[in-house]
Order: structure tokens, then sequence, then C-alpha cells
């Protein structure tokens, strides 16, 4: 390793030398130092290491946001180990899955979780040890055993392009692919953030979005790197985040919809100050944009990234350019490539191509989706878009091969969805789209076609689909029709189903 690599872990030691007893962490109203931090991440580490946990080892996260999730990076960045972050809101089929592809040293997981991970545990042919992050039950050791060591032994040294995280994305195939994020995707996307926001160790954020989220550890590492402290909320609740604003000055947070309108909401019904805030980044209705600036005086920061991105291509003030994306991070290119792999001109609509110390490693054990999505050394987001005359980024929708909805910061790919619908035996076939939802951005809408003489009621159908998989990929909207268009070729028009069925009516 190079003496100049860094780490997120040699982040937290470098703040505990300089900021020493500023709060780093706020959490369940405790307060945590920069020092405090750094000692509980080394003891954290030291436990880890005890188990046998080494470089390149993973270990899952199964949890809401809480102290010891935090903890858990550090001691993974100490170690040399793998965070393998896995989203709670899945399916116990779909967690199962992420776990055997993943294939954890250590799980911790919450007490109402543990359930989910049992079928892997009891099925894997190798021992993993398991760590509850409240009450101790069952398979589950308390966390607390971890603690106890005071002495951290040499992990070796671990710099920006190891891998810090896999964080699995939306299902393009039927299976979750698995990014894998290097300390210096993290820390370089944290570090624009910082530079465009101006962060100083006064900044606090409020740390609403789940830390299986890249974004939701994005804005954390972003007020870290000067000594900024992050407030730890377990899940979104408006009134819990209005209370931590006022009463602890938060300056910045990341949102997906309807998280800002129902900030403004309740700060309007309970007279709530909101004037401490300065930046917030997300994505959002310009109404509701127009709204909180105006009643804030903070800015709104529009961007476009995804996990393999660590959440961050391009980024911009909303009004400079409302609709865009803002523009490229600093030594990072983004461009836009046609079919046959030509980078176009301005304002021409063609697949987003992306290359900079942010892009991910590639994708975990999937040897050719990886080489597939660099192909001509370039990332090859599968999203389209066009860079104006000014270099301003605008995102025109997505390519074929990846068509996805984005449901209240959620990843959902059609495709699963269609794949779990045509298991019902009443359905003869299916188009799932996205439709422009006021709340949550877009919400899903299956398009079906029954069986002669079947009667299925929509809520039946909705209800079929969230027993199956996550209930944030279930349909919102079901629409029966006699039959699905097709294209010359004979397969499905998904483009005139949009046509015709994509503007829901609300």
């Amino acid at each position: 390793m190079r003496p100049h690599e860094s780490s997120i872990y040699s982040v937290m030691k470098r703040n505990a030398r300089l900021y020493k007893n500023n709060s780093a962490v706020v959490a369940m109203a405790e307060k945590i130092s920069h020092i405090q931090l750094l000692e509980q991440t080394d003891r954290l580490a030291a436990g880890i290491h005890s188990l046998g946990v080494r470089n390149g080892d993973r270990i899952a996260v199964l949890g809401k946001n809480s102290l010891q999730y935090l903890y858990l990076y550090g001691a993974a960045a100490r170690t040399g180990a793998i965070m393998l972050p896995i989203n709670w809101r899945l399916s116990s089929e779909e967690i199962q899955y992420i776990l055997s592809d993943g294939a954890p040293k250590v799980i911790f997981a919450d007490p109402e979780f543990q359930e989910s991970t049992i079928p892997f545990i009891e099925a894997s042919q190798h021992s993993i040890t398991c760590f509850s992050t409240g009450r101790k039950e069952g398979l589950f050791r308390d966390f607390n055993d971890l603690m106890a060591r005071t002495q951290v032994s040499d992990t070796g040294y671990h710099g920006h392009d190891d891998s810090c995280l896999i964080i699995h994305t939306a299902a393009i195939h039927g299976r979750p692919r698995g990014a894998v994020i290097t300390h210096q995707g993290i820390l370089w996307a944290s570090l624009c953030i910082h530079r465009l926001w101006n962060l100083g160790p006064k900044d606090i954020n409020l740390s609403m979005l789940p830390f299986f989220h890249v974004a939701g550890i994005l804005l954390v590492s972003a007020v870290m790197i000067d000594g900024g402290c992050s407030i730890v909320m377990p899940s979104f609740d408006v009134e819990a985040a209005l209370k931590f604003i006022e009463k602890y000055n938060a300056t910045v947070f990341a949102e997906f919809p309807p998280m800002l309108a129902s900030l403004l909401d309740g700060a309007q019904k309970n007279g709530c100050n909101l004037s401490s805030l300065r930046h917030v980044m997300g994505i959002d209705h310009p109404d509701t944009v127009k709204r909180f600036e105006e009643s804030t005086g903070a800015t709104f920061w529009a961007a476009y990234g995804q996990s393999e991105t660590s959440g961050l291509a391009s980024i911009g003030r909303y009004f400079d350019k409302p609709g865009s994306a803002g523009t490229q991070l600093p030594f990072s290119e983004v461009e836009i490539e046609d079919e046959s792999g030509n980078i176009l001109g301005e304002s021409q609509v063609g697949e987003i191509v992306v290359r900079g110390p942010q892009v991910f490693k590639g994708y975990w054990n999937l040897k050719d989706d990886t080489e597939y999505t660099f192909r001509n050394g370039w990332h090859h987001t599968g999203d389209l878009g066009r860079i104006d005359e000014e270099g301003y980024l605008w995102f025109e929708g997505r390519a074929s091969e990846k068509e996805l909805i984005k449901t209240g910061g959620e990843n959902v790919y059609p495709s699963e969805v269609e794949n779990v619908i045509r298991q019902h035996p009443m359905v003869k076939d299916v188009a799932v789209i996205g439709v422009p939802d006021p709340q949550w951005g877009e919400a899903i809408k299956a398009v079906c076609v029954l069986d002669s003489g079947s009667h299925l009621s929509e809520a039946d159908l909705i209800e079929f689909v969230a027993h199956r998989i996550a209930r944030f990929k279930k349909p919102r909207h079901v629409l029966y029709v006699s039959e699905l268009p097709k294209t010359v070729s004979g397969t499905v028009d998904r483009q005139k189903i949009k046509d015709d069925y994509g503007q829901e009516k609300m």
C-alpha cells in the first residue's frame, strides 16, 4: 500500500486526533464523541479479528440504522473486511439469496429480522457466527461480547482501493447483483459533497436514509470527513426528524419522496423552525423544492448516481438548471454513448457512461456482467440521458435492457415483478411499468391478461405479489386488458403499453 492511501477508518482516526470531544454521532439520545467513536470501533475490530475475520471476508448486517451499524463500518475498514448491508424490507427468500451470494463469515441482525437468516445459517456448510444488535436470542450472541477486548492486533494496512462494501442492486435478470464499492469510491463521492457544501466540524447530518442504501452512508461519510456529526435515525419519522432538526440544529440531509414534503407539512402544522438547514440532496417535485428553499433559505441539490458510482456521478443546485441532474464530479467523466460505442455530441440522447474514482470494482462473482458493464473502458449505467451545451446532464429514461422503476428511493425492475405475477394460475400475460406518482415519484402498475373466464380482484393480485417479494415491489395499480400489444416480431410492445397506460389518473 502507498502511504497516501486512505479508508473510512483513517478518517475516523484523524477526527479522533483533531476533534477529540466534539460529537461524532447522536443515536437514541446518546452522544458519542470522535474519540469515543474510534475507541469503540477499535474494540469491535479487535473482537471481529478474534473471530478469524480477515481481509476480504464479508460481514453481513441486517438491521435498522444504529450506533452499532456505524461501529461495524469502521471495524470492517480496520480489519479489511467487506460490509454486506442488507435491505431489511426484502422478503425472507430475497434476504437468504443475498446471504448465500455474499457468503458472510459473521452476521449481525436486529431481533425482528433474525428469523429471515435462519434457513441460510442452517443450510450453510461453513460455520457462521451470529450476533444480535438487540437482545441475545437463539443462535445470536450478545453484540457486547465483541466489545470486551481493548487491544487491536495488527490487521495490516487497508487503503482506498480495497473493497469497502457490497450493495445488492435491484434484480435485473431475476436476481440482484452485488456492486463491489471501494473506500476510494465512497470517500471521493463524499469529498465532492464536502467541497460543494463547504462542510466543517459544525455541520450535522440528519441521517434518515437507511445504511443499506449507498446514499445513507454517503452523507455520514461527507460530514465525517472534517469532524462533523450525524444524527442516526432507525427509520424515517416526521415528528422525530423535526425534533432532531430543532434540538441539534441539523444542517444537511439526503431524502427521497415523500420525505421532504412530509417534513414541510409537519413543520408548518407544528410551527417548527427549519432555519438551521443549509443543504439537502435528493429527487423531488419542483413545487416541493421551491417550497423548501423559500421556507428555509437552504439549497436543494439534484444529483444522478447509482450504487455502481458510489451514489454520485453528477450533482448541481436544483434551480441552476431545473430538471437536470447537475454536472459531472471533478476528476470524473460522464459521457453519452450510442449503441455502437460512439461518444455522442451535445444534446444527443444515448446511454450514460461514467468513469472515475467513484466507479465501483464490478459485480460480485459475476465476471461476464462486470466485463459487459465496463466495455470500452466505461461503466455503462443502462440509463439514457443527454448533456446540454453547458455540460448539464439530463436523465431521459432507461435503456430497454435495464428498464427500472424508482419508487420512494427503491429500485424495482419490472421483469422481477412480472416473473412473480406470472406464477398466479389465473394470469395469462403481464407487463409491468412505472407511472407518475405525486407521493413516491413513480408507482408500479401491472397491466395483465387473465385466462378466459377467470376473475381476480386487484387487491388479491397485489397481495399475491406482496407475499413473495418485498412489499415495496408490489403493484400499486392493476389494470386488466383483453390482450397486450405486440411488436411485428411478436414480443410485447412495452413502449405502446407505456403510451396507452402509463399516465395513471390520480
